[in-house]
């Protein structure tokens, strides 16, 4: 692979192709000037240094990576060759066999990150195929690990998991962090209160977690020894069905990512 690196990202004018852009400018991976970005309709206002265009194809050509950020709905109508480059998918539900045949390369890496690439947090499952050699691993690492952690899994079959499990994990905080706020407003709680309470709560979690050796489970059964008012919330919850609702969530979540590579 030549240096300087060149990146381009194909819907480089999306929400996760922006994340992605801007990430790897702020980490150094390449200027802007080496970057070229992808887009369907006017040119969006971000990274006016970068190249623009709507040629997917012209976009190919002047990249030695290429990241595919399309809905998975979109990529049919995709119609590119990567002529034995290493290129990236941050699409769900598309394997590589499918994603191999269409680009026409074998250096293809499978990654799910989440919405938290926008702010740095995404948590990142990714997996290559053998043509992807030790040097594209550490190219794949460097752009992953700008927008969060990230890590290679074993197999195709952990990546649909985690499409759900991670790839759609900041939308389960965010629907709980909505339950709590309605609860609260409806009990008259003034509304921004209510959201900056919840937002505190979640990212204080979020940060003690991190930071605590303890399984989460550990932690909720230390609440529920108490036996105080969080031990009471928890256990109506559960006899509510929260635990069987999230098992459900996951399953569907697994369903989809699975029947949308093979609807393609």
């Amino acid at each position: 692979m030549g240096e300087p690196l060149s990146i381009g990202i194909v819907g480089g004018g999306g929400w996760l192709g922006r994340a992605f852009a801007e990430a790897i400018i702020d980490a150094q991976i390449v200027p802007p000037e080496q970057l070229t970005l992808s887009h369907r309709s006017g040119q969006p206002g971000f990274l006016p240094s970068a190249t623009w265009t709507r040629n997917n194809q012209e976009l190919v050509d002047r990249s030695d990576v290429v990241i595919v950020s399309v809905r998975p709905q979109d990529w049919p109508a995709i119609e590119i060759s990567a002529h034995g480059k290493l290129a990236m998918s941050v699409m769900a539900g598309i394997p590589l066999d499918q994603l191999a045949k269409r680009l026409k390369t074998d250096r293809i890496v499978r990654a799910l990150p989440n919405a938290a690439a926008e702010v740095r947090n995404s948590y990142t499952p990714w997996i290559g195929s053998q043509g992807v050699t030790a040097d594209d691993r550490n190219v794949v690492r460097r752009i992953l690990e700008a927008c969060g952690a990230a890590d290679e899994v074993k197999s195709e079959a952990d990546i649909d998991y985690l499409t759900g499990l991670t790839g759609s994990g900041p939308a389960f905080p965010a629907l709980l962090a909505m339950a709590m706020i309605d609860d609260a407003v409806s009990r008259g709680m003034n509304p921004d209160i209510a959201r900056r309470g919840v937002s505190a709560v979640l990212v204080g979690t979020g940060k003690l977690l991190e930071a605590r050796a303890e399984n989460p489970k550990d932690i909720v059964q230390t609440f529920v020894d108490y036996r105080g008012t969080t031990a009471a919330a928890i256990e109506a919850m559960r006899a509510a069905g929260f635990e069987a609702a999230v098992r459900e969530g996951l399953a569907a979540a697994l369903w989809k990512s699975v029947t949308m590579g093979q609807a393609t």
